[in-house]
């Protein structure tokens, strides 16, 4: 049984703790399940470790190392789960005797195995055998280190059901089973896609939630963004220990850095995007002093040292867009000629209904609101985005543009309907209340 908590935790204690749990959990876990090879027993071994954290360090002092503290004293605590299930669950000797042999002969802590064992349970978590609201969950949770009422919240669904989901996707990696590890270098590109699409997943509904009372959950762009940076750093380990200029090649994948670029862009406007009072403002009425220059500054790097593979992927031409918007003092001197031609290029790898939308609002920036109005008409006359309120938004802007008040108003009544997201519908019944 633990020994009784100190009558009294210093804040400063408490708040390392918690601070080190958000940046090292994912770190501690990881190496767990390899030492482990057991999800469920690493997660409760990483719990008991930091429960053992709170309880000595206030009497002992922080170690200088924590990780290696809690990577150990979490190998230790996973003999005693492994006794406890024993006891309780009827588990076989010999299978106990196995787990505890591995806890106890594992091999020493070695910091590059350590990232290296981030780079596995990220590949886990985003297995293609899991569906992708499951490899959503459990990357948030294993990988992040956010709390599932965290999560459930963010994504606005009860914690039973987010839970229920990882349980599952626990239940699905053990069962048939999923391995841990990285995928070989003939399969890594196509399971790399799978990961970069699940963290802009999470970034986007950050970045833009589907629904609520805030257009921006910083939360999720923030995980977003660590998750990319692990990976490139991750990316750029593993081809260096790959031993081989050929090994490193296998691991080089430019759309990591592309993604990551698009991402520290697109976060780099936070500040500007919405009023004190929390309401919408658009990029053309933006103040872009706002706009963080050390994240544009950093992202413009990012793309352009992807862009020196080719052909660019579909995050670096999005990230290349962003990073037009990014080096314009405005609007009007914005470069929608290079934009329009990013977005002819982003169209030939991803023709979708979106991408067509977002093409011909470039379109009417460049050209005039009539130039992008028949593309959006198209889009919305064959219901490939009747459902899409931003498609109606924007129809609906253009018609204002050009004087058209009947049709921007109907328009934007579409839109209004269409859209749950607080934020958004204030901005939409402004601008209804602003037609004459």
């Amino acid at each position: 049984m633990a020994s009784p908590l100190p009558d009294e935790i210093s804040p400063a204690i408490l708040t390392l703790i918690d601070t080190l749990y958000r940046s090292e959990s994912g770190r501690v876990l990881a190496t767990l399940v390899r030492l482990l090879g057991d999800l469920d027993l690493a997660e409760e071994a990483m719990h008991e470790a930091f429960a053992a954290a709170l309880e000595s360090w206030p009497r002992t002092g922080i170690p200088e190392k924590p990780r290696p503290w809690l990577i150990s004293t979490a190998r230790f605590k996973a003999v005693d789960v492994i006794r406890r299930r024993a006891r309780f669950a009827g588990v076989q000797a010999d299978l106990m005797a196995h787990l505890q042999a591995r806890v106890e002969n594992a091999e020493q802590i070695d910091t590059e195995e350590i990232e290296d064992d981030r780079l596995r349970l990220i590949f886990t978590c985003c297995h293609p055998a899991l569906p992708p609201e499951w490899q959503v969950a459990l990357t948030l949770r294993e990988i992040c280190g956010l709390t599932t009422e965290e999560i459930a919240r963010a994504f606005l669904i009860t914690p039973a059901t987010l839970a229920q989901r990882i349980v599952r996707a626990k239940a699905k990696i053990r069962e048939t089973p999923i391995p841990y590890e990285v995928p070989t270098p003939q399969e890594l590109p196509k399971r790399l896609a799978a990961v970069l699409q699940v963290v802009y997943f999470v970034f986007n509904e950050g970045y833009s939630a589907a629904a609520g009372a805030e257009v921006i959950r910083a939360e999720l762009t923030g995980e977003a963004i660590r998750l990319g940076r692990r990976l490139a750093e991750l990316q750029h380990l593993s081809g260096a220990r790959g031993g081989s200029r050929a090994g490193a090649r296998a691991y080089h994948y430019p759309e990591v850095h592309g993604l990551l670029a698009l991402m520290l862009l697109q976060e780099s406007r936070r500040a500007a995007r919405t009023s004190p009072a929390g309401e919408l403002i658009l990029l053309e009425h933006q103040n872009r002093a706002l706009w963080n220059r050390d994240q544009i500054a950093e992202g413009v790097a990012l793309v352009e040292t992807a862009l020196k593979s080719r052909p660019a992927g579909v995050y670096t031409l999005q990230a290349a867009i962003a990073a037009v918007h990014a080096k314009a003092a405005s609007v009007a001197a914005t470069d929608w000629r290079q934009i329009v031609a990013l977005y002819n290029q982003l169209l030939r790898l991803q023709p979708t209904p979106v991408v067509m939308l977002n093409r011909a609002v470039a379109l009417a920036m460049r050209d005039g609101p009539e130039a992008g109005l028949g593309h959006i008409d198209a889009l919305l006359d064959n219901g490939a985005l009747a459902s899409y309120y931003l498609a109606h938004a924007a129809r609906a802007d253009l018609y204002r543009r050009l004087g058209r008040t009947a049709e921007a108003r109907t328009s934007y009544e579409k839109a209004l309907a269409l859209t749950h997201q607080e934020p958004e519908r204030q901005f939409l019944q402004a601008r209804l209340r602003q037609l004459k």
